[in-house]
């Protein structure tokens, strides 16, 4: 007989039941799959979790996984190698060279790499927050299907997140990337920098500063605000504390305009009487702001006294984007003329400080805006990302100048991807 509605004194309807057994209205199953279990072990200890139990943290979701020797490799600020992070039960050992390992090639193309080991599949999965690299997170397992893959990606998703929101609390990361001793302008101008790479789906932004442990007056800064993509450029005269000083009042007078919502030419008289007033007349700062619409494609920019950029279009430099310029911020130049063009999109705009050019390799020419071209071409047939190129082209101009760079050198690439 069919059960009697208590409520009714009718007979209860009876249950259709699915294929799984389960009745139709009743409470879904609630229970915790191993996915949701690892990934909420993740979660639920992120809030409260000290930055030296990273590494602990994920030996254990590995272990859980039926996974062996983890690392989690945080790129050095010179872009050479990758380091171990230092945690209990993580693995150790010496750092992967990013251009010559199954590491680096996992951080150089943003991609999962799998390598078969005697003792099972090595898996390495990029560490990605917002487009930028922060490093590589490597396990072993027995075997590998497309479960284990969606679901360590999603792991190492969360543990990106985990090392840059702990960052700001912790000099254990810090400590772990830099490779040599680094002088007080390095510290101030790394701690004033975004995150060197930033990839969305309209636009991508990499960025590298030369020489990473001692660099001086070079910076960049860039802000996606909506649809509009900010980007700023600037060199301060001289090196060492004075011109990072400068640089930090240039870089922070650039964000507090862009903030007011005013237009390029406004920026730059802003920018331009903070750094007259700080610094007197004789000091200086070579500029370049742009504006990118990334619906549209189209981008304008000022020059205030800086190397014109470069397009690469179709993955060749097709043109120097020469325009009207103005005074360095700080002599108090005219109100700057804008310049404008459409992008297709692919293409690629790179800005550079004069420290990229004006290098001389052991006493002779000087190293001149041709071979950077040249450089470009090369790098760009090999069709990588504009991370990877953008990072190549700095370590390849570096080498062609004899390995020298006696000024800043600094490199920020854009790109519209449409």
């Amino acid at each position: 007989m069919a059960p009697t509605d208590p409520l009714s004194s009718r007979p209860a309807p009876a249950r259709s039941v699915t294929a799984e057994g389960e009745g139709i209205g009743r409470r879904p199953n609630r229970s915790e799959s191993l996915g949701e279990a690892l990934l909420g072990k993740i979660l639920d200890s992120a809030h409260e979790l000290p930055p030296h139990l990273i590494g602990p943290l994920v030996a254990d979701v590995v272990d859980r996984l039926g996974g062996r020797r983890p690392q989690v490799l945080l790129q050095d600020y010179g872009q050479l190698v990758l380091v171990p992070l230092p945690g209990e039960g993580l693995t150790g050992g010496e750092p992967h060279v990013i251009d010559d390992s199954d590491a680096g090639r996992c951080f150089l193309d943003a991609v999962p790499v799998e390598e078969p080991h005697e003792d099972g599949v090595r898996v390495h999965l990029p560490l990605l927050d917002g487009g930028d690299q922060v490093g590589v997170m490597a396990v072993t397992l027995d075997s590998v299907d497309d479960d284990d893959r969606r679901l360590l990606l999603r792991i190492s998703g969360l543990v990106a997140d985990l090392l840059v929101t702990k960052h700001g609390y912790s000099d254990l990361f810090f400590d772990v990337r830099r490779g040599e001793a680094m002088s007080v302008a390095a510290e101030i101008q790394w701690s004033l920098l975004p995150p060197l790479a930033m990839i969305m789906p309209r636009v991508a932004v990499a960025g590298i500063l030369e020489p990473a442990y001692d660099v001086g007056g070079d910076s960049f800064d860039y802000a996606l605000n909506h649809d509009v993509l900010h980007v700023a450029m600037i060199d301060a005269m001289g090196h060492g504390l004075d011109a990072a000083t400068m640089a930090t009042v240039a870089i922070g007078a650039y964000r507090h305009a862009r903030r007011a919502g005013i237009g390029l030419s406004e920026i730059y008289a802003f920018m331009d009487r903070a750094v007259a007033r700080q610094f007197g007349p004789e000091h200086f700062v070579t500029a370049q702001m742009m504006q990118l619409d990334t619906t549209t494609g189209r981008v304008q920019w000022v020059n205030a006294g800086h190397p014109p950029p470069i397009l690469v279009r179709d993955h060749r430099v097709a043109q120097r984007l020469v325009g009207p310029t103005t005074l360095p911020v700080g002599l108090g130049g005219p109100e700057p003329r804008i310049s404008g063009l459409g992008l297709v999109p692919g293409d690629r705009v790179l800005c550079f400080t004069d420290g990229v050019v004006e290098e001389h390799k052991s006493g002779g020419e000087e190293f001149g805006e041709d071979q950077l071209i040249d450089c470009v071409n090369q790098l760009e047939r090999t069709g990588r990302g504009i991370r990877a190129v953008t990072r190549s082209l700095s370590h390849t101009l570096k080498q062609a100048r004899g390995g020298q760079t006696s000024d800043d050198a600094t490199l920020l690439m854009v790109e519209w991807r449409g």
